[in-house]
């Protein structure tokens, strides 16, 4: 998933920093507090952690509960006569919904061009096609689920597979804060059940929807990661679509764009009149022997304002490096105008 922020680039970057300052091989639980997409929880679930991960994002929450939560062998038991599952019941039960027949629901109703009339305005995220196929398989998965037909893993893992294939055809430039007048090249193709990733170990993982901030009074980790918002876009805001599909609970949308209610997830990391007493809370009741914030140079804190308040809990150090910012779809005509690069520091404070 094109996601603002991803770490998916610097991850050899923050591994090779944190495996040199934490150096104890009794280092096991890692937690993630704003886990985006899982980019980071999920490198480090691979090299053996228990992964606590977290994000007040609902979306977000799906994706941590597949990628982070699913440790095990999805069967589908209970679906496996409608699928006439053989074999393969990931693979089957992904090609079944994709051969099940189109409804008409919120997605098509709300974020296409849909029955539109010559002259009504419409919103075009996704289309005709698109929109119907997507809520044509979001309903088929609440349907098994609330009829208790599938697991909650396996509901996860099949909600995560429909967000990262409706995404790769959006008809917006990556981010959802708007949507393009015409469908685009990428948006026309009609997408798929590509299977989400699964990784498979022994270990019990953590994952939560809550605020970090009240969450971190509640959880004790070896190692704390931290990627907060930098600036004052709102994750909640870019992402709404996503949002909406994930719990497909017809919100009222406003405005041209369709934005749902997300005052209950505004994030005060993306406030400059908040964002460093806010921070300054959430390090000072960590339990945990390391700290690491991402964080770049063009975040709402300065670089002394985050060292002196990581300072107050123990020996602090920072780590730097140049890299490639996000950049729009190059698709769309919305393309950012400044530098491409920029520099990304790695926090850290070994806790006394």
């Amino acid at each position: 998933m094109n996601y603002i922020g991803s770490k998916y680039s610097l991850l050899p970057f923050l591994d090779s920093c944190i495996s040199e300052i934490t150096t104890n091989d009794s280092n096991k639980v890692f937690c993630d507090l704003f886990s985006g997409t899982a980019t980071v929880g999920k490198y480090f679930k691979k090299k053996g952690f228990q992964i606590i991960a977290n994000d007040i994002q609902y979306y977000s929450y799906v994706l941590c509960k597949q990628y982070i939560g699913n440790h095990k062998q999805l069967m589908f038991d209970g679906i496996k006569e409608e699928v006439h599952i053989v074999k393969n019941p990931i693979d089957e039960v992904c090609k079944y919904l994709d051969s099940i027949s189109l409804i008409e629901g919120f997605v098509f109703n709300n974020f296409c061009k849909g029955n539109k009339k010559e002259g009504e305005e419409y919103r075009l995220y996704y289309s005709d096609y698109n929109g119907k196929k997507c809520d044509a398989i979001r309903l088929k998965i609440e349907t098994w689920y609330i009829e208790n037909k599938i697991t909650e893993s396996e509901y996860f893992f099949l909600l995560t597979t429909l967000l990262e294939n409706i995404d790769k055809v959006a008809n917006t430039a990556s981010v959802y804060g708007a949507f393009l007048k015409n469908i685009k090249k990428s948006a026309q193709k009609q997408f798929i059940m590509q299977p989400a990733e699964m990784i498979y170990n022994d270990i019990d993982h953590k994952v939560f929807n809550e605020d970090a901030n009240e969450l971190i009074r509640k959880i004790k980790a070896d190692i704390l990661y931290l990627d907060p918002p930098y600036n004052q876009r709102q994750y909640s805001a870019n992402y709404h679509v996503l949002e909406t599909i994930a719990r497909y609970d017809n919100p009222i949308l406003k405005g041209k764009t369709g934005m749902r209610d997300y005052s209950e997830q505004k994030s005060d990391y993306c406030n400059k009149h908040k964002v460093k007493e806010t921070f300054d809370d959430l390090i000072m009741h960590a339990n945990t022997k390391y700290i690491f914030l991402s964080y770049n140079n063009e975040g709402l804190m300065t670089f002394e304002e985050i060292k002196d308040i990581m300072s107050k809990r123990g020996v602090y150090g920072c780590f730097k490096k140049e890299y490639h910012r996000f950049k729009a779809d190059n698709e769309s005509k919305n393309r950012h105008i400044k530098a491409n690069t920029t520099t990304e520091y790695l926090h850290y404070v070994i806790c006394k």
